[in-house]
């Protein structure tokens, strides 16, 4: 698997071109950003120096699809994560975004379990669709990573969270029922 492999190396050069050192040639942030989309940990690294780049490039092509109106990070967000910079919340912020994306990562694969679990549902026109695009958000929101985000450890489980993701999971397969009950008086 992708994520089994080592990070793919990137070095900067003082020209500031990115240079792929598997392929042996030049890479663009777009590229990079397809790298990590597919699922491979990145590391870009300065050529002279040797510094880390990595965070410093991950947040330009985070900064690049916002400005191209991609918006996925509220202004509220965002201010608050400047405000954190600042305060002593800062210190509990990355753990807190690690723990927050497994969740979503965990859930909505729960998610599409339960989905293709309801068969009626799976018969809709345009499930497969659906499922596709589902999968496709997921696996752009994770990074493709299966065991949780880099140098995060998960959120820590216990019986009342998964008794909580039970009452979770009941509402959403009540709510599917729904829709599908709403859809079958539709097409009479």
């Amino acid at each position: 698997m992708a994520e089994d492999k080592k990070p793919l190396l990137i070095k900067r050069y003082a020209s500031r071109r990115l240079y792929n050192t598997e392929t042996s040639d030049y890479v663009t942030l777009e590229d990079i950003a397809g790298f990590i989309r597919e699922g491979r940990e990145v590391q870009i690294v300065d050529l002279k120096s040797g510094d880390d780049l990595t965070r410093q490039y991950l947040l330009q092509i985070i900064a690049e699809h916002e400005s191209r109106g991609e918006t996925m990070l509220p202004v509220n967000v965002l201010t608050d994560l400047v405000r954190s910079y600042t305060t002593q919340a800062g210190s509990v912020v990355p753990q807190f975004l690690a723990m927050s994306f497994d969740m979503l990562r965990d859930s909505q694969s729960k998610m599409m379990e339960n989905m293709v679990k309801v068969t009626p549902m799976a018969k809709m026109p345009g499930f497969e669709a659906m499922q596709a695009q589902q999968e496709a958000f997921l696996k752009a929101m994770t990074g493709g990573f299966k065991g949780g985000w880099p140098g995060s450890s998960g959120p820590a489980r216990e019986d009342s969270a998964d008794k909580d993701d039970e009452a979770g999971l009941d509402e959403i397969k009540r709510q599917l029922q729904d829709l599908q009950a709403k859809l079958s008086k539709m097409g009479k």
